[in-house]
């Protein structure tokens, strides 16, 4: 699956990197940042490419990169604080969200939300989402967008090394990068059952306990 989005995104975010640069990376690292499926797997490891021709400098594109991460993340925040949380309130049951699901969640973000926040970005797929329950928390917003950035720079610039380090090799059918890729679907999907299946079967364990 993952080779398949490679190829078909491959010319897009190539092209989009050549002629715009580091604005060009920032503004891709953003659109996979505000919740729109366009994995930063794909954006940063070819930024690294580019750097890798010389065109491009790796540390900088990484600094686009968490730049780019913390313009996305804002929409995302801004999302969940002003429009996921009403939504929460009002219908949240339906999804087993309970209005003390809630407020654990105030809670939990009150005392946690900075490390939570700085390990969710260097996680897959979290990383993406994470900004929804920050805001939805309504974490203070300096502390998000420091611990945010603080995340996603090591997550940026460890793939575009990945990238830079691929190489000519970029284009081989059986490149290091690619097959890392290849298999990282199956951990992804499993850490997402994983996730939900724990967080149903807490859910009715709290409310079991509190019947």
């Amino acid at each position: 699956m993952t080779e398949k989005i490679i190829n078909f995104l491959l010319p897009y975010v190539t092209h989009i990197i050549a002629t715009i640069g580091y604005p060009g990376v920032a503004l891709l690292m953003a659109i996979e940042s505000a919740c729109i499926p366009l994995p930063s797997e794909i954006i940063m490891p070819f930024a690294g490419y580019v750097a890798y021709q010389g065109h491009m400098n790796i540390w900088i594109a990484a600094t686009a990169g968490a730049i780019g991460c913390n313009i996305g993340s804002f929409v995302a925040y801004w999302i969940g604080a002003y429009g996921g949380r009403p939504l929460v309130e009002r219908y949240g049951r339906y999804v087993l969200m309970s209005r003390k699901d809630l407020d654990r969640v105030d809670h939990y973000f009150q005392k946690y939300g900075s490390i939570t926040v700085l390990l969710g970005r260097l996680l897959p797929v979290v990383r993406t989402f994470i900004a929804l329950p920050a805001g939805i928390a309504r974490m203070p917003q300096l502390r998000f967008h420091i611990y945010t950035f603080i995340g996603s720079w090591p997550w940026c610039f460890a793939l575009a090394y990945a990238g830079l380090k691929a190489g000519e090799s970029w284009d081989a059918p059986d490149s290091t990068l690619k097959l890392i890729l290849h298999k990282a679907d199956a951990a992804i999907i499993l850490l997402l059952v994983a996730g939900i299946v724990w967080f149903v079967w807490t859910h009715l364990k709290n409310r079991g306990n509190e019947a």
